[in-house]
C-alpha cells in the first residue's frame, strides 16, 4: 500500500484509469487515523472505490480542480480538519500568520470558506458531477447559521456551496451509502434516505414524521426565532431520537437533515483506525519541512469518541454526538506497537484520548438503545442519578500501554473531565494518574470561576473546581511528587461582565497564578455559546443573558485574567473604576495595582536604575578591553 493519487502518473502507476471519486481538501495531504479526509477515503478504499486527493488547490485558476480527471462518481470537498475561518483569523479577526495543516507551516493556501469556494469551483467547470460536502466546516454550518467573521445570519452552506448532499459529523457510514446508491444508478437528487445526510429538495410531500423549523426568512429578521430554531435542532442530535429536520428557503427550496448517523460499535470503529494509514504526510511536503500538525498527533492514540459533557461553547454535540464510542484495547495496542517501531519514537506515548480522555463508556446504560436524554444533560448542572462512573476500563489500557516494550511513559494530555472524575468513589485512577501520566503539570479546564458564567458554560460550579484542586494537592503530597495544576482560562463568554471578570482576577490573585495564555470567547457555528453571543438569549432556557461584544470591554476583560502584566495596567485600572471596585488599587496584599502616580515613580526609579547599571557595564567592558593585550594580526 502507498499514499492515494495525487497525480495523473500515481493514477497510472496504480492502474487507476478513472478514480470513483476524486478528494478536494484544505488541508495538505496527511494519511493518518487523526486526518478526516484521511480517515474517509481509507474507509471508502476499503470499501472497493478508488480515491485520489487534491490538496489545497489554486482556488483561482478552474485548472486546479481538473488534475484527476473526471470523477467516475463525485467530487468530496472538506476545508480540512478545521474551519477554514477558525484557521484563518483569530478572534479579533486578524489573519493568522502560520497555518499548521499546511506544508512548512504556510498561511493563505486555501480560501476564506474553503467549503464554498471549491464547491462553486468544481461545479463552474463540472456542470453535472455529484458533489458531497463533508467535514467540520460543512458539518456545523449545515443549516442557517450564525457567522461571527461577517457578523450575520448564513444560509445552509449545502446552498452556498452548489453541493447535493451534505455528509455531517464522522461520516464513515454516510459516506459508504452515498457511495453505494451512486454506484447502483441512483441519481443523486434521489439520495434522500441516508442518516447523517443533509439534502435539497422542491418537494417535501413524501417526508413524514419530520419537524419544520422556522423560515430562513423569519430567521434573518428576527434572532430570537433563530435561538428557537437552534434549540429544536440541538434536540435532535441524537440518531435514536432525533428527527428530520426541514428548512425552508426563498423559492420555495428546501433544506432537509436526516436524523444522525448510528454510533459505531467497538468493532466498526477498530476497522476504521486499523486500516493501511501511511501515518504521516505525503513526501511532497519533505523539501517544506513537513506538515507541523503531525508533530501533534503522530505519538498520540485516539481511544474513543463522542462526548456527554455537554459544554456550551464546544460543537461536539453537532458534530460527533453525545454518545460514547470506543476502540477495544487490542486495537489501540496494535497501533501503539506501531507506533514504537517509528525510527524517530523516543519511548513517549504523548496521549490517550478523545474529546475527554476519562470518557471510556456511554453515560449510562440505556443509550445504545433509546439514545440520549433530550432535555437533561448528563454531568450539568449537576450529575445525572443513573451516571455510570468508572474508570477501571480506562486504567487497565493505560496499564497495559505503560508496559509495552519501548515505552517510558504514556501522558494523558486531552481533557479530564475534572467533575466525573471526583465522583469516582475509587481514587486507584487518580493517584495512578498523578503518579504515571502527568509531565510536570496537568491541564484542566474551569474555564471560569464565577458560578453565574459557568452556568451560561455548561460547567460545573467553582467549589467542584476548588474540591479537585485540594485532591490533586493531596494526591501529590501522598506520592511526594511537585506537580502542578493549568487551568484553561476563557474571558468574554456570554454572562461575564466587567464583574465577574474582576471575580476571576481576585481569584487568580488568591492563588498566586497568572497564567501565560487567556482564550477569548470564540463564537464558533453551532454552539449554544455562539447562539447566546448572536442572539443574546440562552436557547435551551430561553433567558435573556448579557453578551460582552465592545471590543474595549472584551480586552478589559483579557486584561484582568493577566493583571500582573505591566502592558495591561491601564486596562485593568479601567475596568476597577468602572466596577466601584477601586479597593482593588493600592498596596494591600489584597490590591491587584498599584496606584498610577506611585506605579509611574517605581517605573522611573527602575528605568534610572537600570539605565545606571547599563552605563556601569559599558564603562567596565570598556576599561577591560584596555587592559587586554593586543593581539597579533595573522
Amino acid at each position: 500500500m502507498g499514499f492515494l493519487p495525487m497525480s495523473k502518473e500515481d493514477m497510472r502507476n496504480a492502474g487507476i484509469e478513472q478514480l470513483d471519486f476524486v478528494y478536494v481538501i484544505g488541508d495538505a495531504y496527511v494519511d493518518h487515523p487523526s486526518f478526516g479526509a484521511a480517515v474517509i477515503s481509507r474507509v471508502l478504499e476499503a470499501n472497493g472505490y478508488s480515491v485520489g486527493i487534491i490538496s489545497q488547490p489554486d482556488w483561482k485558476d478552474d485548472k486546479s480542480i481538473t488534475v484527476l480527471g473526471r470523477p467516475r462518481l463525485g467530487f468530496l470537498v472538506s476545508s480540512g480538519n478545521m474551519d477554514s475561518m477558525v484557521n484563518h483569523y483569530y478572534v479579533s479577526k486578524k489573519h493568522r500568520t502560520n497555518d499548521a495543516y499546511t506544508a512548512g507551516g504556510e498561511a493563505y493556501k486555501r480560501p476564506d470558506h474553503a467549503t464554498v469556494v471549491y464547491g462553486n469551483l468544481i461545479r463552474k467547470t463540472y456542470k453535472d458531477v455529484p458533489i458531497i460536502i463533508g467535514g467540520i466546516e460543512a458539518s456545523l454550518r449545515r443549516m442557517a447559521h450564525y457567522d461571527y467573521w461577517s457578523d450575520k445570519l448564513k444560509h445552509s452552506i449545502l446552498l452556498d456551496s452548489q453541493a447535493d448532499i451534505i455528509s455531517y459529523g464522522m461520516g464513515e457510514k454516510s459516506i459508504v451509502e452515498i457511495a453505494d446508491a451512486l454506484d447502483s444508478g441512483i441519481d443523486v437528487k434521489d439520495i434522500t434516505f441516508i442518516a447523517g445526510t443533509v439534502y435539497r429538495t422542491r418537494d417535501i410531500s413524501g417526508i413524514y414524521d419530520a419537524l419544520t423549523l422556522p423560515a430562513y426568512d423569519e430567521l434573518e429578521k428576527d434572532p430570537k426565532v433563530y435561538a428557537k430554531s437552534f434549540a429544536i435542532q440541538y434536540e435532535n442530535t441524537d440518531p435514536f431520537t432525533g428527527k428530520t429536520l426541514i428548512e425552508e428557503y426563498p423559492h420555495q427550496v428546501y433544506v432537509v437533515q436526516n436524523p444522525p448517523q448510528k454510533p459505531l460499535t467497538t468493532s466498526e470503529m477498530d476497522a476504521i483506525y486499523e486500516l493501511p494509514y501511511m501515518r504521516t504526510y505525503h513526501p511532497s511536503y519533505e523539501a517544506k519541512g513537513g506538515v507541523p500538525a503531525i508533530s501533534e498527533v503522530k505519538f498520540s492514540l485516539i481511544s474513543n469518541r463522542g462526548c456527554f459533557g455537554g459544554c456550551n461553547f464546544c460543537a461536539l454535540t453537532f458534530h460527533q454526538g453525545r454518545i460514547l464510542q470506543t476502540r477495544s484495547h487490542e486495537s489501540i495496542l496494535k497501533e501503539a506497537e506501531l507506533i514504537i517501531k517509528e525510527p524517530d519514537f523516543k519511548g513517549y506515548i504523548h496521549d490517550v484520548g478523545g474529546p475527554t480522555a476519562n470518557f471510556r463508556h456511554p453515560s449510562c446504560e440505556k443509550q445504545l438503545k433509546n439514545g440520549v436524554c433530550k432535555n437533561k444533560q448528563c454531568l450539568f448542572p449537576k450529575p445525572c442519578s443513573n451516571l455510570k462512573v468508572d474508570h477501571s476500563d480506562y486504567l487497565e489500557l493505560l496499564r497495559k500501554l505503560r508496559k509495552l516494550p519501548g515505552v517510558k511513559k504514556v501522558f494523558v494530555r486531552s481533557g479530564i473531565r475534572f467533575d466525573y472524575l471526583l465522583m469516582d468513589k475509587n481514587d486507584t485512577f487518580f493517584s495512578e494518574l498523578v503518579k504515571h501520566h502527568i509531565s510536570g503539570q496537568l491541564k484542566v479546564a474551569p474555564e471560569h470561576i464565577s458560578d453565574t458564567v459557568l452556568l451560561r458554560m455548561g460547567k460545573p460550579r467553582r467549589e467542584i473546581y476548588e474540591q479537585f484542586v485540594q485532591k490533586y494537592g493531596k494526591i501529590n503530597q501522598k506520592l511526594k511528587k511537585e506537580q502542578f495544576l493549568v487551568p484553561y482560562l476563557m474571558s468574554s463568554h456570554p454572562g461575564s461582565t466587567l464583574k465577574e471578570a474582576v471575580e476571576l482576577a481576585e481569584y487568580l490573585r488568591d492563588l498566586g497564578y497568572m497564567p501565560e495564555q487567556v482564550q477569548d470567547f470564540y463564537p464558533t457555528p453551532s454552539t449554544i455559546s455562539t447562539v447566546m453571543y448572536y442572539t443574546g438569549i440562552d436557547p435551551i432556557s430561553n433567558e435573556e443573558v448579557y453578551v460582552c461584544r465592545n471590543p474595549h470591554e472584551k480586552a478589559m476583560q483579557r486584561a484582568l485574567i493577566q493583571y500582573r502584566d505591566p502592558d495591561n495596567y491601564e486596562l485593568v485600572r479601567e475596568a476597577l473604576v468602572k466596577t466601584g471596585r477601586e479597593d482593588l488599587i493600592g498596596f494591600d496584599k489584597k490590591c491587584l495595582i498599584p496606584p498610577r502616580k506611585i506605579r509611574k515613580n517605581i517605573q522611573n526609579r527602575i528605568g534610572h536604575k537600570i539605565e545606571k547599571n547599563t552605563q556601569i557595564k559599558k564603562k567596565s567592558v570598556r576599561n577591560n578591553r584596555k587592559k587586554q593585550p593586543k593581539t597579533k594580526k595573522h
